[in-house]
This record gives structure tokens, C-alpha cells and sequence, in this order.
């Protein structure tokens, strides 16, 4: 089995990306002439995904005539959030109702390059081996940005949240919608689903070994600028 659908997540507000994010929606932000969404874009169309579907809020035409413009060689279809901004979870639910099961979901915050092709991978082969939800976790110790204070921890593949959380989620994971029968409400994060799964000892996940960049905020934009990344 090959997993062939996937959703980005491209909806958020970038406030604090300001004055970048006036004018342009984060997802469009380029590092090394490539920008966030494309690089999204070709790690899912790398790793073999057919369909892909984004939602969008803020300055949401400019990532449609991005999309229309690239001609990606593989179906994009588009989750409107213009009137009423979701939160993680409840974009995510909103996007993926007509889609076979399982799927990826990638948030464009994070660098993403070709180095993640064989972590998405061993992700996709975790959650075939065992049907539970994956995220790709990164120790601290990988994070450019020093101010992370991390969201679980990993034992084994098994993931928790404690009081201190050494490992931070890189912005990619394997759903299914199952997840979300006992959410009843339409805008939520992702975060409540991952409580509840942590409960039933049902939430896994595994390390990655790359360089985590991440873009937060203008500042660690400027940072990673500097870095003049290549890749």
C-alpha cells in the first residue's frame, strides 16, 4: 500500500512574521528562491502523492494564482477557510472528508527539503505497520531556534507529553479520520486530537535526524537568511 493523499496546511495568519506577512501569506515566503509551499509541495510530490489538497484564509488568492501558475503535475484542489478560520484540526477535518484513507499532513512552517524524503517514508511505513497516528518528532537538540521548549516525548515510538517535553513536532504526520469521531465541534487544533490520543496510548511517532528550520517569526526568517541555504 502507498499512501496517496495529503493536505497542507496553509491557512494561518503569520502575524508574527510581520511586515513580511502584510503583504504576502507565509506560505508564499521564499528561502534560496524557493518558497514554503513549494517546497511542501515537491517533498509530497517526491514521495509519490496524487492528490493534494490546501486550505487557505489569509491573502488566499495569491496562493491560488501560485498554484494555477505552477502547473503542478499532480491534482490540487483548494479547502476555503476565507469566512471562518478553522484551527489546525478543524481545517484539517474540513479538507480531508473525501479522502481515502490514510493521508499526510504537512505544515509548510518547516524548511522542508529533499533530506526528509527518506524520513517521510519510514513515517509512512510506521504507520502502515502499525494503524496508529505518526508524527515526525525532533530532538531540541536539531532546532536552529533555540526557544522551543519542545511538545512530547518518544519512547520507543510511543509519544507522551510531560512536564518536560524534549522533542519537538517537525509539522508532518499520518492520519486517518477515524481520529476525529469524537470530535463535535468545527474549529479546534490538532492538539486536542493528539490528547486524546495520547490517552488511549494510540498516539506514535519517530525521530528525525535532520537540521530542524523552522519559520516563526521575521527574526528567525532573518536568521535563516543569513545561513543562505542551498537546498
Amino acid at each position: 500500500m502507498k499512501i496517496k493523499h495529503a493536505m497542507i496546511l496553509a491557512a494561518g495568519l503569520g502575524k508574527r512574521m510581520h511586515p513580511i506577512t502584510l503583504n504576502t501569506p507565509k506560505p508564499l515566503i521564499k528561502i534560496d528562491n524557493k518558497n514554503l509551499l513549494e517546497r511542501s509541495i515537491q517533498l509530497l510530490i517526491n514521495h509519490g502523492i496524487e492528490e493534494i489538497i490546501i486550505n487557505v484564509h489569509y491573502l488566499a488568492l495569491q496562493i491560488t494564482d501560485f498554484i494555477k501558475s505552477e502547473k503542478y503535475n499532480v491534482k490540487i484542489t483548494i479547502s476555503d477557510e476565507q469566512n471562518l478560520l478553522l484551527n489546525t484540526g478543524g481545517g484539517v477535518l474540513k479538507a480531508i472528508k473525501n479522502f481515502k484513507e490514510p493521508f499526510i499532513v504537512i505544515n509548510p512552517d518547516t524548511l522542508w527539503n529533499n533530506n526528509y524524503s527518506s524520513e517521510l517514508k519510514n513515517l509512512e511505513d510506521l504507520y502502515l505497520k502499525e494503524k496508529k497516528t505518526c508524527l515526525l518528532l525532533v530532538n531540541k537538540s536539531l532546532s536552529f531556534d533555540k526557544s522551543f521548549k519542545g511538545d512530547f516525548n518518544l519512547n520507543g515510538s510511543k509519544i507522551s507529553r510531560d512536564n518536560n517535553n524534549i522533542y519537538i513536532f517537525t509539522g508532518l504526520q499520518i492520519l486517518n479520520q477515524s481520529i476525529f469521531n469524537s470530535i463535535n465541534e468545527n474549529v479546534f487544533s490538532m492538539n486536542k486530537v493528539w490528547n486524546n490520543l495520547i490517552k488511549k496510548k494510540c498516539l506514535i511517532g519517530m525521530q528525525s535526524k535532520q537540521k530542524f528550520f523552522h519559520l516563526n517569526t521575521k527574526k528567525m526568517y532573518d536568521k535563516i537568511l543569513d545561513l543562505n541555504i542551498t537546498h
